[in-house]
């Protein structure tokens, strides 16, 4: 967790004004991150006392903007927010629980996936989600648990067979 000095130097590095709900909705990401903006006003909520919805959610808008929160949202969930910028890091979900984990770039280099025909753009990023389960669901569910190569070939059964 950064210090109360380290998110005010980060806010006046951004240029932004230092008040005490973004400090807080800066924390609070930085304390958990992949949370969801409920989660994330019932932490600020703890810190602070009232402070309305709104007032959380153009904290975050605000703090996503000058890059010191990215916002990430897995296809089936809410959006999330974390402090972990600039890396170009991807996430790995879990189809059970929606647990969240961040995964480093394979390469280390963003972005770090060449795009076969990037159309004229200019790529700045690349954005990969891997599903899976976590080791809590699979422990918990061992019959449900297959082998990624498993999993794989059924992924693309699957595929193949919207294609057709």
């Amino acid at each position: 967790m950064p210090t109360v000095s380290d998110a005010e130097r980060l806010l006046r590095g951004a240029d932004l004004r230092v008040t005490r709900p973004r400090v807080s909705v800066l924390s609070a990401v930085h304390d958990h991150p992949h949370a969801d903006t409920d989660s994330i006003i019932q932490v600020v909520r703890e810190d602070l006392g009232e402070v309305s919805h709104q007032a959380v959610y153009d904290v975050l808008r605000a703090l996503t903007d000058a890059g010191l929160l990215r916002r990430i949202q897995p296809s089936g969930s809410v959006a999330r927010y974390e402090a972990r910028v600039g890396d170009n890091h991807h996430h790995v979900v879990c189809r059970s629980c929606g647990v969240i984990a961040d995964v480093d770039c394979a390469v280390g280099e963003a972005p770090c996936l060449d795009a076969s025909d990037h159309q004229g753009f200019t790529i700045h990023e690349a954005e990969v989600t891997y599903w899976a389960t976590c080791p809590a669901c699979a422990d918990r569910n061992p019959a449900e648990h297959t082998t990624p190569t498993t999993n794989s070939r059924a992924n693309q059964g699957r595929a193949n067979q919207e294609r057709d």
